[in-house]
């Protein structure tokens, strides 16, 4: 545990408390759902102990997001929807205030980036929200849409930085307990901290009232991890860039609301790495069947990635949360063949061969006896590093690990070729 994270459970000084969140879930009843808790026994066997996937990527919208969204705009007064509601988003918050608006009746607007994945797009325009496409990045649209709140009166629904959001996110905590009473260890992953926050809240104060002492441990992306230099500082720490295939917790700043309650609740924070988050997804995919997009899949990757251990913790019973489920097919098809790379199990060579023939069926000779499959050959015969009578060929391949891969490049060593591997 660092020194800026404690465990305690303060009481009045926190803006979010434990009845805010019970009374959130009651505001929710019948809006969304009781996502399932699934067993997992390969994550099990990794870790030596019990370990269950909170499947929020199963909720209604796709993620969390809608739980947080429908509290804070369900106690605006009348005036207030009346005036309509304004978000920005590049996806979940997005489908999230989208459908919180149909449900209430609220006129909603949501800017979102130009290259924002069309599916995503769709889903939010299928709620019934006007959708204005606006800049080339989230924070672009998001300043946009502070304008259209302050010129149109609309109400500006902020993605995390609110209370009422904050106690919304927090109804997960709820269920995770009740769902798996004996839980010691909860692991999800942080953007802006709101699904964190509320979250806390709910698990540190109900079990401090059950008696039962319950770690909570934040994840990010490596390349957007804002919260750790922060909590080291004890102060909002924004980043120069944020760069990650998590979207949805690519989040350079944290909200100073669920930063307040992160510090006091939260017993640690770790990142993982890129790889790590392709290796979860595929993982996710593989063993549970689950469709989870990166930013959902961080939690995963903790546990994958042996993080509890590095902090000393030796859980008993663990529960991961999945925090979304919206992934672009083509985001999808990259991040696969990523993650099936940093596992190696797929495996890209560029060879120099003479252009004369039967070169091609020797080297796929070789591919054949190693039992390795290719799923791809790329040829050119033109190119400044090639010469007259020189052909290179890229081969595409899937293999069974680190093993089998080098096993294939030891085979066409064997026979004479120098292959190189393609990153």
């Amino acid at each position: 545990m660092t020194d800026t994270v404690a465990s305690s459970v303060p009481g009045h000084q926190l803006s979010v408390q434990l009845e805010d969140v019970r009374a959130a879930r009651t505001l929710l009843e019948g809006v969304i759902v009781d996502t399932p808790m699934e067993h997992s026994r390969a994550l099990g066997r990794m870790l030596g102990s019990t370990v269950h996937l909170k499947a929020e990527n199963l909720q209604r919208a796709g993620s969390f997001k809608v739980r947080g969204a429908y509290v804070r705009m369900a106690r605006l007064s009348e005036e207030e929807k009346a005036r309509g509601v304004v978000a920005a988003s590049a996806g979940n918050h997005a489908q999230g205030v989208a459908l919180a608006a149909k449900k209430l009746g609220v006129r909603a607007t949501i800017y979102m980036p130009r290259g924002v994945a069309l599916p995503k797009l769709a889903a939010t325009r299928d709620h019934g929200a006007e959708v204005v496409l606006h800049g080339s990045n989230v924070d672009e649209a998001l300043a946009e849409a502070q304008t259209f709140a302050d010129e149109s009166g609309a109400v500006f629904i902020h993605p995390f930085n609110h209370t009422d959001v904050v106690a919304g996110q927090g109804t997960i905590g709820l269920e995770i307990l009740e769902q798996q009473p004996d839980v010691d260890t909860v692991v999800m992953g942080i953007g802006g901290g709101g699904l964190l926050a509320g979250s806390a809240v709910a698990i540190k104060q109900e079990g401090a009232r059950l008696g039962r002492e319950i770690k909570l441990i934040g994840v990010q992306a490596e390349n957007a991890a804002a919260y750790p230099p922060s909590l080291a500082a004890d102060a909002l720490v924004p980043l120069q860039a944020v760069r990650t295939i998590a979207d949805g917790i690519a989040v350079g700043r944290p909200g100073e609301i669920p930063f307040e309650i992160i510090k006091e609740l939260v017993d640690d924070v770790v990142t993982v790495s890129e790889d790590a988050i392709a290796k979860a997804l595929i993982f996710l995919l593989e063993r549970s069947k689950l469709v989870v997009e990166p930013a959902g899949a961080v939690s995963v990757a903790a546990l994958m990635e042996g993080k509890l251990d590095e902090l000393g913790i030796r859980p008993e019973s663990v529960v991961a949360v999945l925090s979304g489920g919206n992934i672009d097919p083509m985001l999808m098809l990259r991040v696969i063949q990523h993650g099936l790379s940093a596992a190696d199990r797929f495996l890209t060579l560029r060879l120099m061969l003479k252009d004369r023939p039967g070169e091609l069926a020797m080297i796929s000779r070789i591919i054949a006896e190693t039992d390795a499959n290719v799923i791809g050959v790329d040829h050119s015969r033109i190119g400044g590093a090639l010469s007259m009578g020189d052909v290179s060929i890229e081969i595409n391949m899937e293999t069974k690990g680190a093993e089998h891969s080098a096993l294939v490049l030891n085979s066409l060593r064997a026979e004479g070729y120098e292959p190189l591997v393609q990153s």
